[in-house]
C-alpha cells in the first residue's frame, strides 16, 4: 500500500500573502518548495502527499495546483476559496473543474468570529463541496470544536477531516475538555482526524511520551481507520522536524497491526482524498 504524507506545505516568500510567515519564525523564513521535501520522502518510504494551503487566498490555490500538475507525487491538493465572498458557491463550482483539487481550507484558527463554522451562509457551500466529492479540512483550535460536532451534523453528506487533531493544548496538559469533544466529533462518521501537528502544540523538547496521551485517546475514538499521518512540513521543523516526527508516530502506533499502521500511514489518505478525486483516482483515469 502506498505510503502517503496527507499534510504538507510549500511556499515561496515573494507571493506575500502568509500573513502568518514573518521574519520571526526564522526557521520557516525562506523558500521551501518540493525539491527541499524530497529527501524526507525518501528516507520515510513516502511516494505520495497531500499539498495543503498555507495562506487565505484564491492565489495560493492556483499556485499549488500549478505545481501539483507537475508533481508526480503531489496526489491532490487542499485549496482555499473565499467562503465569505456573496458568490462563495460559485467559486467552489469553478474551483471544483480542476481535478487535483480534493479539499478546501478555510482558516478557521484565524478567523475572530469563533462562530463563523455556523453562520447560515457556510451551510450552501459545505452543501457544493459536497457535491463535488471535495473534503472540508477543519484547521480548528479547541474552543472550535463544539461548533465543529454541530458542522459535521448538520452535513452528513460532506467528509471532514480534523487538521492536526484539533490542536490540543500540550504544552500545559489541558486536554480534559479537548478528550470530551473529541469523543463527540468521532461519534459522527463523517469526519476522520489527521495525526499531525502535534509537536508544534508540546512543549519545547517535546519527548514520545508527551504526546502519548492525545494520540491514544484519539485512536481509541476515531479507529485506526479514522486516522491519517501528515508531516505539517515545514511547519514541523519549529519542533525537531521531519525525521523526529515520523520516528516519532512509528512509536507511538507501534503496537497496532501492519494493516492498521499501512491505513493510518496511508490507505485512509488514498480513501478519504483520492477515492473520487486527485491524482490517479477514477474520476481523472
Amino acid at each position: 500500500m502506498m505510503r502517503i504524507d496527507s499534510h504538507h506545505h510549500v511556499w515561496r516568500l515573494a507571493r506575500a500573502d502568509y500573513g502568518w510567515l514573518t521574519p520571526q519564525l526564522a526557521p520557516l523564513y525562506r523558500d521551501f518548495d518540493l525539491a527541499d521535501l524530497a529527501p524526507h520522502l525518501a528516507a520515510a518510504g513516502i511516494e505520495g502527499t497531500i499539498l495543503v494551503q498555507a495562506a487565505p487566498t484564491e492565489a495560493e490555490t492556483a499556485f499549488m495546483l500549478d505545481i501539483a500538475a507537475h508533481a508526480e507525487q503531489v496526489r491532490g491538493v487542499v485549496g482555499w476559496i473565499d467562503f465569505d465572498a456573496d458568490d462563495a458557491v460559485t467559486r467552489i463550482d469553478a474551483i471544483a473543474s480542476r481535478e487535483l483539487l480534493v479539499g478546501l481550507r478555510p482558516m478557521v484558527q484565524d478567523i475572530a468570529d469563533d462562530d463563523w463554522l455556523l453562520r447560515p451562509a457556510l451551510a450552501a457551500q459545505c452543501e457544493a463541496m459536497a457535491r463535488h466529492d471535495l473534503v472540508f479540512d477543519a484547521l480548528v483550535l479547541p474552543r472550535h470544536l463544539p461548533r465543529l460536532v454541530q458542522v459535521v451534523d448538520r452535513h452528513p453528506d460532506l467528509q471532514f477531516v480534523l487538521d492536526h487533531f484539533g490542536k490540543p493544548h500540550l504544552s500545559t496538559g489541558d486536554i480534559a475538555a479537548w478528550k470530551d469533544d473529541i469523543a463527540a466529533l468521532a461519534a459522527r462518521a463523517n469526519i476522520v482526524c489527521k495525526l499531525s501537528g502535534l509537536v508544534t502544540e508540546a512543549a519545547p523538547g517535546w519527548q514520545v511520551a508527551d504526546l502519548k496521551e492525545a494520540v491514544d485517546h484519539a485512536l481509541s475514538c476515531f479507529g485506526p481507520q479514522r486516522m491519517l499521518w501528515g508531516s505539517d512540513w515545514p511547519v514541523v521543523n519549529l519542533a525537531g522536524g521531519y525525521a523526529q516526527w515520523f520516528a516519532a508516530a512509528e512509536t507511538l502506533l507501534a503496537d497496532l497491526s501492519s494493516e492498521a499502521k499501512a491505513a493510518i500511514f496511508g490507505g485512509n489518505a488514498a480513501r478519504v482524498y483520492l477515492s473520487s478525486r486527485g491524482r490517479g483516482s477514477a474520476r481523472q483515469i
